[in-house]
Formats: C-alpha cells, structure tokens, sequence
C-alpha cells in the first residue's frame, strides 16, 4: 500500500481512523476501490464496513443508472 501524509487544519475534529473510513467510503462510492479494498483500507471487515457506509451517505449498491439501463437492455 502506498502512504500518504496529510496535513488537516488543527480546528476539524478528525482523528486517523475517521479519515481513513471517510476516504475509503468515497473511494468506494466512485468506483476506484472495491468492497474489499476499501474495508481494508477503513481497517474493518465487509459486514462492518458495509454497515458505517451510510454514515458517510454512500450506497452499498455501486451501480450507475447507465449500468442498470446497459444491463436491463440484455434482457
């Protein structure tokens, strides 16, 4: 994994591990990390992350209106 060093101004309330599920939830939401990845990188199992998803007001279902029109289509 690679490292990344963030500097966040000493006013927000942001500890490590908030910022890590917070990064891995958006990541997760555009597609640039899988379930498994971005579980990994939150340091928490699926089920758990999964679950926290909402509290960054992300879907567990990352699956774009075009993918569902392509994939009704074969039908």
């Amino acid at each position: 994994m690679k490292k990344l060093i963030l500097e966040i101004p000493e006013n927000i309330d942001l500890n490590e591990k908030e910022a890590k599920r917070f990064l891995a939830a958006k990541l997760y939401e555009v597609g640039k990390l899988s379930l498994g990845q971005a579980a990994e990188l939150a340091g928490l199992s699926k089920i758990a992350f999964s679950e926290i998803l909402k509290d960054y007001n992300v879907s567990l279902i990352n699956y774009s209106p075009s993918d569902i029109s392509r994939d009704a289509a074969q039908f």
